[in-house]
């Protein structure tokens, strides 16, 4: 059985963890309208760039890979957007473990 102190102890860390979960939510949000600008403006700049490289006259063939190359830079921001989101999602789930073990640990030396 904990200590008093000890169940204290784990009380803060439960209300710690459960700011961090709320600072973490408020910020996946954030990331998740900047993903999803990022890939707006990928998609709308490679039409763009889709369509000139057609009125230039170049080879439906090569047309595409062409112009995904020519957009290289926004398909990194692109896809270093969705990473971030999908780390800042990764660690608020391992947040929500550690409120759930804590919470376990509580419940526990409640009932003992």
């Amino acid at each position: 059985m904990m200590k008093m102190a000890e169940l204290q102890e784990v009380v803060n860390m439960m209300m710690e963890t459960s700011k961090r979960i709320d600072k973490a939510t408020r910020t996946i949000y954030k990331l998740a309208d900047k993903k999803a600008e990022t890939e707006r403006v990928y998609r709308s700049l490679l039409a763009q760039e889709i369509i000139k490289l057609k009125e230039q006259g170049m080879p439906a063939t090569l047309i595409a890979d062409v112009a995904r190359g020519n957009m290289a830079l926004m398909k990194f921001e692109r896809d270093a957007a969705r990473d971030v989101f999908n780390s800042a999602r990764d660690s608020l789930r391992a947040l929500e473990v550690q409120a759930s073990v804590l919470q376990t640990i509580s419940r526990y030396n409640s009932d003992v």
